[in-house]
């Protein structure tokens, strides 16, 4: 099967693969808790653009991406929306949905 391209904002990748381990790389280059940068949020909220839930995980409006624990402890993504509630997403599940 041929690789998959994917543009997420401003960066493109050849393989679906390659895109993957971007954010895997930029979720472990935060310690828990965190609050993502700028730059990685709009990243981010490109990929969150390609999850099959994007508008029901988006809700109200984005406030800003963290990076807490999620189920298992394992490390995550979540979003921080307007009303102050928060919803975790799996980046694989942004770039594999598509």
């Amino acid at each position: 099967m041929p690789a998959k391209p994917i543009d997420l904002g401003p960066m493109h990748f050849e393989k679906k693969e390659d895109a993957v381990a971007y954010l895997h790389k930029m979720l472990h280059r935060y310690d828990l808790g965190d609050k993502v940068s700028d730059d990685d949020a709009i990243i981010l909220r490109a990929a969150l653009a390609h999850h099959r839930d994007a508008e029901v995980k988006v809700g109200c409006g984005i406030t800003y991406f963290s990076v807490r624990t999620a189920d298992f402890g394992t490390r995550c993504f979540w979003l921080n929306r307007n009303d102050g509630t928060t919803e975790k997403f799996s980046h694989k599940t942004c770039i594999y949905s598509t």
